[in-house]
């Protein structure tokens, strides 16, 4: 009997989620899992799922990591106690992440880190792109979850966001910079597996770098669940 698809909570914007999860949900599709949408009006049952994504759009609040507020920030925090919620409830059941622009912030800041407001302020050197086209270079490092899976040597990605990690939250590590030292990629040093990519691989799902980054995540709710079904004694094809 072949095993279901792995089920992977999709969280979005309430104002940008009708366009963004069915691009998402197509990209887990391709790597053979199965995505269910979340979003603050709407209930997100950890239990339910085998891993999570947590996606873009709309700013994080600076009050859960001590920043100021800026007048063109759009913020939710509705949102924000949502997604926080569901990545403090992944870790505490082992469940796989990926954090995609405003989730890749958002697994920093629910581990304890702190955001650049105004990134290209900071990083100066970095290229200031804004476009859903792979016209930004990051570079991988080696030895990381994000190498292992897409490749030590630099790669295209796009670029949309305006703020960027700033202190590494706990247990968390760089995975890619850009040219001026922008930091694009976080990923947990530790299992359970959680990567968080400033760009967005779901427009990039003719790339097959960017398609192993959503293969990554679904490998792992599927081993996490056929671990939790071996512990529970439970045939794995059946859940």
């Amino acid at each position: 009997m072949t095993a279901p698809r792995p089920v992977i909570g999709v969280t979005v914007s309430r104002r940008s989620g009708w366009r963004m999860f069915p691009l998402i949900a197509f990209n887990v599709w391709l790597a053979g899992g199965s995505a269910r949408r979340w979003q603050a009006d709407r209930r997100a049952d950890i239990d339910s799922v085998d891993g999570v994504i947590i996606g873009g759009g709309d700013d994080i609040s600076p009050d859960l990591y001590g920043g100021q507020i800026v007048t063109s920030a759009r913020l939710d925090p509705d949102r924000d106690a949502l997604e926080r919620g569901v990545l403090l409830a992944a870790f505490v059941q082992s469940k796989p992440v990926l954090g995609i622009c405003r989730g890749s912030q958002m697994l920093n800041i629910a581990l304890g880190g702190t955001l650049h407001q105004d990134a290209y302020a900071t990083y100066q050197a970095s290229d200031h792109i804004r476009t859903v086209l792979p016209r930004k270079t990051v570079h991988p490092k080696a030895g990381t979850q994000l190498a292992a899976v897409a490749g030590e040597h630099p790669m295209k990605v796009n670029a949309l966001h305006t703020q960027a990690v700033d202190r590494l939250g706990e247990g968390l590590r760089i995975a890619a910079t850009d040219q001026g030292g922008m930091i694009q990629a976080i990923e947990r040093v530790e299992d359970p597996f959680a990567l968080g990519v400033q760009w967005h691989p779901e427009h990039l799902f003719y790339a097959h770098r960017q398609r192993g980054i959503f293969c990554a995540l679904i490998a792992a709710a599927a081993a996490r669940r056929n671990d939790a079904a071996q512990l529970a004694g439970v045939d794995a094809s059946t859940i």
